[in-house]
């Protein structure tokens, strides 16, 4: 006789149980129970469809009853709820719509009820205008308060993956968006550093964000909803989106007999069997077995109930597979940002007591000499024997792919070692001869080793300035653009020669920028006899540490929501206020119709993107608009800062997800002189740059520094005086009458910009050559181009006269364009420029 087994619930674990069934047993009797009329469905889906990114409502629908019956015979019964089961008589009692309720028996019994959105009991709790998200009538009533009644704000409360999610859609079309969050972060499966740096992609986009709040109370005015908070604060919005977290729909089994645990979750042994022999559970509404540490947890994600469907059919069928646990491998988009997660956290392994260790590296998702290279952020946990424990990572690119590899090793209990032997797929488009999980395993390994011992930024806080000494190891401009208080500046370049400024007996905190750089100076300063640490992320991981809400530069919508003005790139930045705006699709398609010049300035690096869209604005007329786009991730501050110094409007920048910043430039008219002369007196608007030294690499930093403020408009000096001088040389011999003296200079001196050293690291030639071959890897243009773009743009090089005098230069020896000139001529041009930099 065929076997009768019952599912209740669809979705992933029962529909996957129902399918995994039929496949193993052609005879048995099988049906299904769902409450609601829908079986099979994308749940993960629900929020992108409210976010228009699905257009489509029924691309949500995977599976539907006739379907299911038709391919395998399965008796399927929507809108059929059990309410309640009889173990003693194998019975289940269904409250039917259309049966009314009537009792069906059973052999086997697979429960997949799931959770549900958690509604706390305040007061307004009940309003018409909280809306939660579990099924499609959930998605349907979103969908019509968003669309039908054009809504134009909403208050998203909880920020877990739904919260998130829904937070982002939202904005996506253009609502107000408030995220409320009881703790202090959100995204409770990533560490606060990881979290924040996806919560100020959230800020922004213009999501406002307010964290370790409690909600006390709602009260509904109209057609509006107000939100009180345990500070005092009210919020209002449209409607309210309540994600405050899920719990197990398990009521109907109270008196059933089947063990339950503290917080409701049904509890399976690893045959997903419950306490009464053949009442098999999946899904979120079981309690499982955290694979990493092995403690009890509930984890109501999609991947983990499909294989627990089809496990507990295997066990119905006599296969005696089993659920060895989950890691809670989960993963989010975040507009432009990915962020993705596995294993254990640290205030995980904090709260069991599990000793490990900690890294941070910073590579970039492929080989950076191929387009588009964006940095990415890797977290890996690992115990003192180098078991990996867990992984985060957040990026624009590749994220997936990284934790998906570090989440194969973590199933079969890896360490260290096996990440950094894993051989992966390598092409610069996709990755880098050594992937980012490579990276992330070799500094594991140097730790394990103790051939670095690490700090992190929380260290901080507790670290004796009696017995410690805080040392910044990178560039001076580095430094001056933000570092630790309290940090001694040595670049590591000069750490060697610089050794008598660190105490002996204290030890030395070491940091960088990424980590890499402090790893070779703690490296140098151990082998000196010092005790030295390094902070393990660098600064960049000291920043996302330390990030607060509210620092980042978020976008306000217009109030009147009815021409609201949709934002589809990653980050927008509006010039001024507008008097007429358009949605997102109307915006963009009018930004391209009256894109009058196109410049795609990819690839370039700084000032060339800069110098690019400095020429083509010279080629249009007042009142054109210029389309560019760049892969340089500064042109997106460069750019903004250009149009206001040379008073042309900025219509949009913005960062698209895959990297990419756009702009629209409005070419401006250009002030009349009757208008100048009735505007105030301003500051003076030239640069002037003394260049002395004759290096190559302070050569490059001049006309850098030169074609940028050139093509922002201002006018440009530079005078070379003694060894610069060097730099205006032309490379071949000419015939030119000289003093002995002057001979000897000639000879001694570089003839020419492509005979010039480095000013460190020269190494017989061989440095400057590196540099050059960096420089042309990154397409950055070198330095003879770098010269004739700045003559090109009406830079004034200057040679002086008392130098060349001195040194036996001759005018002839000079590139052609060079004016000669004296300190007067100099201080005559300084006294007309607000800028004067002496190389």
């Amino acid at each position: 006789m065929s076997k009768k087994v019952i599912i209740v619930g669809g979705v992933a674990g029962g529909a996957s149980a129902a399918a995994r069934l039929r496949r193993l047993d052609e005879e048995a009797h099988i049906i299904m129970f769902e409450r609601d009329p829908y079986i099979s469905f994308a749940n993960c889906g629900l929020p992108y469809y409210i976010g228009d990114s699905i257009k489509e409502r029924s691309k949500l629908l995977v599976q539907t009853p006739e379907a299911m019956q038709r391919r395998f015979n399965i008796d399927v019964r929507t809108e059929s709820e059990v309410i309640g089961i009889d173990p003693a008589t194998k019975t289940v009692l269904v409250r039917s719509k259309e049966r009314g309720e009537y009792r069906e028996s059973y052999d086997a019994l697979i429960l997949s009820p799931g959770a549900k959105p958690i509604r706390p009991n305040l007061p307004g709790i009940n309003s018409s205008r909280i809306h939660t998200l579990r099924n499609i009538p959930d998605t349907d009533r979103l969908k019509q308060r968003v669309v039908d009644e054009h809504a134009g704000s909403a208050i998203v409360i909880g920020g877990g993956f739904i919260g998130v999610e829904m937070a982002e859609n939202l904005r996506e079309i253009g609502l107000e968006v408030t995220l409320i969050e009881g703790g202090p972060q959100i995204l409770a499966p990533f560490d606060p550093e990881m979290a924040g740096v996806l919560a100020k992609e959230l800020e922004n986009h213009g999501v406002k964000l307010r964290l370790s709040q409690t909600i006390t109370s709602f009260t509904e005015q109209g057609n509006r909803i107000t939100v009180h908070t345990s500070d005092g604060r009210e919020s209002t919005a449209d409607f309210v989106v309540l994600a405050i977290g899920v719990k197990p729909d398990t009521a109907f089994l109270k008196d059933t007999g089947i063990e339950l645990g503290p917080r409701g979750h049904i509890l399976v042994n690893d045959k997903l069997e419950t306490s009464i022999p053949d009442i098999y559970a999946v899904g979120d509404a079981v309690e499982v077995v955290d694979f990493v540490n092995g403690s009890k947890t509930a984890i109501p994600l999609a991947g983990p109930a499909n294989k627990q469907g089809r496990i507990a059919a295997d066990n119905v069928c006599g296969l005696g597979t089993t659920y060895k646990g989950s890691q809670g491998t989960s993963i989010i988009k975040v507009f432009g940002l990915t962020g993705a997660a596995t294993g254990n956290n640290e205030k995980t392994l904090q709260r069991m007591g599990i000793p490990y260790h900690v890294t941070v590296v910073h590579p970039n998702s492929h080989a950076s000499y191929y387009p588009g290279a964006t940095p990415l952020s890797i977290k890996l946990l690992f115990q003192p024997d180098g078991t990996v424990l867990g992984a985060q990572a957040v990026g624009y690119d590749g994220v997936d792919k990284r934790i998906d590899d570090i989440a194969t090793v973590i199933r079969f209990r890896g360490t260290v070692a096996d990440l950094a032997e894993l051989e992966l797929a390598y092409a610069p488009p996709y990755s880098s001869a050594k992937d980012p999980v490579n990276m992330a395993a070799y500094t594991a390994e140097n730790i394990l080793s103790e051939r670095v011992r690490v700090f992190v930024p929380q260290d901080l806080a507790t670290r004796d300035e009696q017995t410690t000494m805080l040392v910044d190891v990178r560039s001076e401009l580095e430094h001056a653009n933000g570092h630790i208080p309290g940090s001694l500046l040595i670049p590591v370049d000069e750490l060697r020669d610089r050794l008598y400024e660190l105490d002996p007996n204290k030890e030395i905190w070491v940091y960088c920028q990424v980590g890499l750089r402090g790893y070779t100076a703690s490296r140098i300063l151990q082998q000196k006899g010092y005790k030295v640490r390094n902070l393990t992320g660098g600064y960049k991981l000291y920043q996302m540490a330390n990030y607060q809400p509210g620092q980042a530069n978020s976008q306000e919508l217009p109030a009147d929501h009815t021409a609201k003005m949709e934002i589809a790139a990653a980050e927008t930045v509006p010039a001024e206020p507008q008097t007429e705006r358009h949605s997102a699709t109307s915006f963009e398609a009018q930004a391209k119709q009256h894109a009058d010049a196109e410049l795609d300035a990819c690839g370039l690096c700084c000032p060339g993107p800069l110098i690019q869209v400095k020429q083509a604005m010279d080629r249009l007329e007042a009142g054109q608009i210029l389309h560019v786009t760049a892969s340089d991730p500064g042109f997106y501050e460069d750019v903004q800062a250009w149009a206001a110094m040379s008073k042309h409007q900025m219509l949009q920048v913005a960062k698209r997800a895959d990297g990419i910043i756009e702009a629209y430039l409005r070419k401006e008219n250009p002030v009349q002189p009757e208008a100048a002369a009735a505007q105030p007196a301003s500051s003076p608007e030239g640069s002037t740059m003394i260049v002395f030294s004759g290096d190559l690499d302070k050569a490059i930093a001049s006309f850098i520094i030169a074609n940028g403020a050139a093509a922002s408009g201002k006018k440009v000096t530079l005078f070379f005086t003694f060894w610069g001088l060097n730099i205006l040389r032309k490379t071949e011999k000419v015939p030119v009458a000289k003093t002995f003296i002057g001979r000897m200079f000639g000879m001694m001196m570089p003839r020419g910009s492509r005979k010039l050293s480095l000013s460190r690291m020269n190494m017989l030639g061989l440095g400057a050559k590196m540099i050059r071959g960096v420089m042309k890897q990154n397409n950055v243009s070198s330095l003879e181009e770098l010269m004739a773009s700045a003559m090109e743009q009406g830079v004034e090089i200057v040679a002086c006269q008392m130098s060349m005098d001195l040194m036996g230069i001759r005018q002839e020896e000079l590139i052609d364009g060079v004016k000669i000139g004296g300190v007067g001529y100099y201080l005559g041009k300084a006294d007309q420029s607000g800028i004067n930099l002496f190389i």
